[in-house]
């Protein structure tokens, strides 16, 4: 049996994967499923979430394993799993990105233009310096397969987001990051991170695709046919 760690993506909380861990679980897997600094239940101030605290956050976890684990990452914890796999590298079995961001060495998540993401061009600047999402697109961007009450449920969990996460640059060698194997599960529904930036991203850095015919958040609107492609591995 192998140990999951699942790390959610920006604006959510680990409570997005309550939908899979008992199906994961009931299979006899180990997963770990923790809320980034000032996400979830972690009451880490906006103003001092960074993405070097996120990957400090992740390497802690993978230190507290026993054997090699299978690290998955949703939408921008694409950049932070493979963070975390360069410093990492003996910990991690597999690394799993889910409508992720795959970067080259040297990138930043500006460093992927998507025209056709809802996010973009509804993004709303906080006082305190933060960023959300208008409201009234948000069902649409992340959840419009999803059910209309965990749809709701979602979008009453979801937190303001620093925009230093978006800018810092990710770095990685051939020498760690490289040397393990990666899954790319591609949404291609999507209407957060477009389909046809997910390909781009995964052509130019290969990996064993998976395919699933859903939105931005397939651990919601599909989980068993998720949970399936993840004991796949």
């Amino acid at each position: 049996m192998s140990t999951y760690v699942l790390v959610h993506g920006v604006w959510h909380g680990s409570w997005c994967w309550d939908r899979i861990v008992p199906l994961l679980e009931e299979k006899g897997h180990r997963v770990e499923a923790h809320d980034l600094p000032g996400h979830g239940r972690d009451t880490t101030p906006v103003s001092e979430v960074s993405t070097a605290a996120y990957v400090d956050s992740v390497c802690r976890i993978l230190d507290a394993q026993s054997a090699p684990v299978i690290l998955v990452g949703h939408s921008l914890a694409g950049l932070v799993i493979s963070q975390a796999a360069e410093y990492r590298p003996h910990k991690i079995k597999t690394l799993v990105y889910i409508a992720a961001l795959l970067l080259h060495n040297g990138e930043s998540p500006l460093n992927v233009p998507d025209t056709d993401s809802l996010l973009g061009p509804n993004m709303i600047d906080a006082e305190d310096g933060s960023l959300t999402i208008r409201d009234d697109v948000i069902r649409e961007a992340w959840y419009s397969d999803c059910s209309d009450e965990d749809a709701a449920w979602a979008q009453s969990l979801l937190v303001p987001q620093n925009p230093a996460t978006f800018t810092t640059p990710i770095n990685i060698t051939e020498e760690n990051f490289g040397r393990i194997p990666r899954v790319y599960i591609e949404c291609l529904l999507d209407k957060a991170l477009s389909p046809w930036v997910q390909k781009k991203m995964y052509t130019e850095t290969p990996c064993r695709v998976i395919s699933m015919n859903t939105n931005h958040s397939p651990f919601l609107s599909a989980p068993k046919e998720f949970v399936e492609h993840l004991i796949s591995l």
